[in-house]
């Protein structure tokens, strides 16, 4: 057998060796691997051959960048990094760093994480200012959010705004924008479209469970109450929850940004008339109360224009 085997042996030895010379030969030819031995000529001249393998490794990685597939459909061995070589006591070493498209989903889920949202489209809470459609009608409110911003101070200026309009002309949107610009400064804040916010409160009465929620947004660094008015009003939304509320807010001088389709006059009305039918000179008072809270803290805002849900 040993006449046999060892021509065999012999000519996959020499096939492995040439398949070896022209993996090296490959990995030699490569671009980025010819510039860092360039770079590194005094290692390259005794420690080559001992580094063929991360040599190789960094040029397969990066193959895998120049035909990049995608960040979720990376194929490199860390999702998302690009490879880098060292030296290292003369040892040639392999080291990641995150590629752009990594970079730029950490920084939107950075700046995710300083956004809360309570039943809000989600596409609500992505939009920025430069997503704002500007025209003249709403320019107004476009450039007052835009100050709003920046100079809010949560905890030192307790001052927000209040954003009114008829349906449809973007005050959703605007909130949304303005939550996103405030991510950008590392503000915290809470998003909360108020009807189901309210409605699901009333549901944790049984068990005491709202307490914990409603102080989830009381303490909110900013908070944003979306379409408020909207709500079926009633002694304990607005003297237990509202009046509790924005109490807290302006004791702590914490923003809040409301939205409504009432301008403050009709929000008033809006408080004053509970369930119970009728308007009593009490809940009038109440009503009062809590819009002199919302007016000495919040700056008015009218949007106007077309309804953008409107198909033409």
């Amino acid at each position: 057998m040993d006449p046999i085997n060892k021509p065999l042996r012999q000519f996959a030895n020499d096939r492995l060796g040439e398949r070896m010379e022209k993996m090296r030969a490959d990995i030699l030819q490569d671009r980025r691997v010819q510039a860092f031995i360039e770079d590194n000529e005094e290692w390259a001249q005794e420690n080559l051959e001992a580094g063929l393998n991360e040599l190789y490794q960094y040029k397969t990685q990066w193959h895998n960048c120049d035909h990049c597939p995608g960040l979720f459909e990376c194929p490199n061995l860390v999702r998302g990094y690009q490879p880098k070589l060292e030296v290292v006591r003369n040892s040639l070493q392999v080291t990641y760093e995150s590629c752009s498209l990594k970079r730029k989903d950490d920084e939107r889920r950075r700046q995710a994480s300083f956004i809360q949202s309570l039943y809000i489209p989600k596409e609500m809470t992505t939009v920025t200012f430069d997503d704002f459609y500007e025209e003249s009608s709403r320019m107004d409110a476009y450039t007052t959010a835009l100050e709003f911003c920046s100079s809010i101070a949560p905890g030192e200026n307790g001052e927000g705004l209040y954003i009114h309009g008829s349906f449809g002309v973007g005050k959703t949107f605007l909130v949304g924008a303005i939550a996103n610009e405030l991510a950008d400064q590392e503000v915290r804040t809470m998003l909360v479209y108020t009807p189901d916010f309210l409605r699901e409160l009333k549901s944790g009465i049984s068990d005491g469970s709202y307490q914990a929620k409603l102080d989830m947004i009381k303490k909110a660094p900013v908070l944003i109450l979306d379409d408020i008015g909207a709500e079926s009003m009633s002694q304990w939304v607005r003297d237990d929850i509202l009046g509790s509320l924005l109490q807290f807010r302006m004791m702590e001088k914490l923003p809040t940004v409301f939205t409504s389709n009432f301008n403050l006059e009709e929000l008033e009305i809006h408080l004053s008339q509970t369930n119970r039918g009728g308007v009593e000179r009490v809940d009038q008072l109440k009503a009062r109360r809590i819009m002199e809270r919302i007016k000495y803290l919040n700056k008015e805002i009218e949007m106007k224009g077309n309804n953008k849900r409107q198909t033409p």
